[in-house]
């Protein structure tokens, strides 16, 4: 069940995949990563999930990541006498605190901390952006808005704050208790959805307690401002493209992706991008040749994963959806400009031995024309060290532990395989070269590059390379 490409895929289940027979399909087709998303799952049907993915794992005997995406904060209007309200341009609309039923000249706002937030000036977007209006005065009970882009309102659609910054945790209690519920079940990735600061990542990392791993999704204009310090704190990144372009011009949103991925390379940390990636095969067995080149753009960015959405959970086409994104990627990557612009964007290493190290192996390897760089780690940061190196030979990571397989299975290029911890330093040769060639890395004859640390089993001590012949 090797891939034969370095950029992995998430894909999100939902209605079109009930079972475990089309779990599977999607793996063969190419997912590495599975998506439950928390927005559209009770604790029941993530568990019932959870239970198919690891049983589609134990029939294929490699390792499935899973990430729980969580709701985040949810902003919604109130309802309306009528049902919804036509505002026209210029007009002035009322967000208030009042629980009466709204018409054509205010609504009640069942947010308290968004109307004490607001200030005179800052956009006020509703219904992914279709209208939008613009804070004149504020108070803490109401909010005295313009409309500058008409548009029809009805009950209960979703408010977006480009400008202001909510003074509320992105955990809302739904999020509490599916994470509990989640980190019970035994997922590998957390996903934070409406990150605002670095405050919101430390929270859930401090629930997960090493249990999962956390990733901030990057979808807010206040995430951007403080991008630096999030990234420092994340163990991954999102870029959540479909929010990102509601909240932000849209012709922001390629730069911005180009930059968050390059800095989470720098940084050495795993980058998904997603959203609308192939949208058009909801309803169609074939994408569009835009859709194509913004996948292919992703995987030359050097990503670590690219996402499907309603595409694999809920479409017509999920498994042509999975194979297309699977195909695109193994063309980008054979391709001769590929390895220039990977290449062409590679960070100086940090001043750490870990890194000096994973730089070192990538050099070596690809000088000598090494088949693969073996890669024993416990906690899985050798494997991320060398992954960010982004090196031409493959990457096989060797660890004890399963967790760390599968959340290996999220980062770039890393083959993950579970096996024992090396005993001496004899076994730890004997048995790369064994699996390099049972996995089909390297045949008899041929050379590997082995990156570890002494002692065994001792998480942060890469401190060993040594190359060795895979005998017959």
């Amino acid at each position: 069940m090797r891939r034969n490409r370095r950029v992995k895929i998430l894909a999100t289940l939902g209605p079109a995949n009930p079972d475990q027979a089309s779990i599977e399909k999607l793996f063969r087709a190419g997912a590495d990563v599975f998506r439950i998303n928390m927005s559209h799952s009770s604790h029941d049907v993530m568990r019932e999930r959870i239970a198919q993915i690891r049983a589609v794992e134990k029939k294929v005997g490699r390792p499935i990541g899973i990430l729980a995406d969580l709701q985040g904060p949810k902003l919604r209007l109130g309802e309306f006498k009528d049902g919804a309200e036509n505002l026209a341009r210029g007009a002035r609309f009322i967000l208030d605190a009042d629980e009466k039923l709204g018409d054509a000249k205010r609504v009640h706002l069942p947010h308290p901390e968004i109307l004490s937030a607001l200030e005179p000036g800052h956009a006020v977007l509703i219904d992914d952006g279709k209208v939008r209006l613009k804070v004149i005065e504020a108070t803490k009970t109401k909010a005295v808005t313009e409309v500058i882009v008409a548009g029809r309102v009805s009950n209960r659609k979703g408010v977006s704050l480009p400008d202001t910054t909510i003074p509320v945790s992105a955990m809302t209690p739904k999020d509490r208790s599916d994470l509990e519920a989640a980190l019970a079940a035994g997922i590998d990735w957390v996903a934070l959805s409406f990150v605002q600061r670095p405050e919101d990542v430390a929270e859930v990392k401090k629930t997960c307690a090493g249990r999962a791993l956390v990733m901030a999704k990057i979808e807010k204009p206040q995430a951007i401002v403080r991008l630096d310090e999030i990234m420092e704190i994340s163990d991954a990144l999102m870029v959540a493209r479909g929010d990102l372009g509601v909240e932000m011009p849209l012709e922001k949103v390629p730069g911005l992706q180009k930059r968050i991925t390059r800095m989470a390379r720098r940084l050495g940390k795993p980058v998904v991008v997603a959203t609308q990636m192939l949208e058009s095969m909801i309803a169609s067995p074939v994408p569009t040749r835009a859709e194509v080149s913004d996948v292919a753009t992703a995987v030359f960015e050097g990503a670590d994963a690219v996402m499907l959405s309603a595409e694999s959970a809920a479409g017509q086409y999920p498994i042509e959806a999975v194979s297309t994104m699977n195909r695109i990627a193994e063309e980008v990557e054979r391709d001769q400009v590929y390895r220039a612009v990977i290449n062409g964007q590679r960070a100086a290493p940090e001043a750490t031995g870990a890194d000096a190290i994973a730089v070192a192996a990538r050099d070596v390897a690809e000088t000598l024309d090494l088949k693969a760089i073996v890669a024993w780690t416990s906690s899985g940061s050798t494997g991320l060290r060398i992954a960010r190196e982004r090196p031409q030979p493959h990457i096989l990571a060797l660890t004890p532990k399963v967790d760390t397989a599968r959340r290996l299975a999220l980062v770039w290029g890393v083959h993950a395989v579970i096996t024992e911890d090396a005993r001496d330093v004899d076994d730890m040769a004997d048995r790369a070269c064994k699996i390099a060639n049972s996995e089909g890395f390297a045949r008899a004859g041929q050379r590997v590059i082995i990156v570890a640390g002494v002692p065994f089993g001792t998480p942060g001590a890469t401190n060993m390379v040594r190359i060795a012949f895979v005998q017959k």
